[in-house]
């Protein structure tokens, strides 16, 4: 096989091409298979080849070398890796310049998203997302977080400040982890005036599962959507949850008590001041455009350095989308 052919395959390999969906693409560019210059085996033991490289290089390694190299080109380029006891990867982040020009730009309003786990290492992908002029996804940085832990979650955060150069946003949004809420309020000495709310979208998910037998009712679906964002005044709220709980004898529910103790954090009419509209809104669509883009060639036996090629090729793209968007 000649090299310019074997950059070829790294190449798609890189996009998240998979090898019979490269092979075949080769092959229609050449008129056919006979014209490729090498078999289908010999085309898919190349790209056998190419994973293991990665896997017995280490795959954390082979991306932190990556991410070295990305250095070299973009002396803006920010990573850190954080290390257990036992020497292994725990947590990575990066963001490259461009990303942190449009956190000076948009970096009001911060969705932090963890709903993104499918890779082989089951390794959460955190995403710090924002939102354009255009109302457009912009990604701010990302990370991994290889668990769920109060520290791991600080560390991410604190990292995240350093590469922003101390910028805080107005407002964060997250999903309803008690886990990301302890690292948001741990730090809230670096994030002073930020204000943390839960997304409605992630909110009335995990309602669904907590309403059992009251799933059906639309008079109970009515009263707790319009606790969400109907209500007009904070005694309109008052009355509604009040009207709501005694109903539907609720008085005794766990999670509906603690949900009311999160008031502000995610009723509407009690955060009128915050400038978090655009987020607000469009929070649902923030964490499931975003995992869509990522994730449609992702799957569990996906590695880092994988995942890494297939996250830039959705940036970059992104990007070209904003540069049409500005045109237009």
């Amino acid at each position: 096989m000649i090299e310019p052919k074997q950059e070829t395959i790294e190449a798609m390999s890189e996009c998240g091409i998979r090898p019979m969906e490269s092979f075949r693409y080769m092959s229609t560019e050449t008129d056919g298979e006979d014209g490729v210059g090498h078999t289908m085996i010999d085309h898919l033991n190349y790209c056998y080849k190419l994973k293991n490289k990665q896997i017995d290089g280490k795959d954390s390694q082979t991306l932190v070398n990556k991410l070295y190299d990305l250095q070299l080109i973009d002396p803006e380029f920010f990573f850190r890796v954080r290390l257990n006891d036992e020497g292994k990867v725990e947590c990575l982040f990066w963001r490259d310049s461009m990303m942190r020009e449009d956190y000076k730009i948009y970096g009001d309003v911060l969705v932090f998203d963890t709903s993104l786990r499918r890779n082989k290492y089951s390794l959460i992908c955190a995403q710090f997302v924002g939102i354009n002029n255009h109302w457009k996804n912009t990604m701010f940085a990302c990370a991994f977080v290889g668990d769920e832990t109060t520290d791991s979650f600080v560390w991410v955060f604190e990292t995240f400040l350093k590469a922003m150069g101390g910028k805080h946003p107005i407002s964060i949004f997250t999903d309803q982890d008690a886990t990301i809420a302890a690292g948001i309020e741990q730090v809230s000495q670096v994030f002073p005036s930020s204000i943390h709310r839960l997304c409605l979208w992630h909110l009335s998910k995990n309602a669904n599962s907590r309403f059992g037998l009251l799933k059906s009712d639309k008079n109970f679906k009515n009263a707790f959507y319009k606790c969400l964002s109907g209500c007009i005044t904070p005694n309109d709220f008052e009355e509604t949850w009040k009207s709501m709980i005694n109903t539907f004898k609720l008085e005794k529910d766990d999670w509906f008590n603690r949900l009311y103790t999160l008031k502000e954090k995610w009723c509407t009419t009690l955060s009128k001041y915050i400038f978090f509209f655009p987020a607000d809104i469009l929070s649902s669509q923030r964490r499931e455009s975003t995992n869509h883009a990522v994730g449609f060639k992702v799957n569990k036996s996906t590695t880092l350095t994988e995942f890494y090629s297939i996250f830039q090729v959705t940036i970059n793209r992104w990007r070209k989308t904003e540069e049409k968007n500005e045109f237009d």
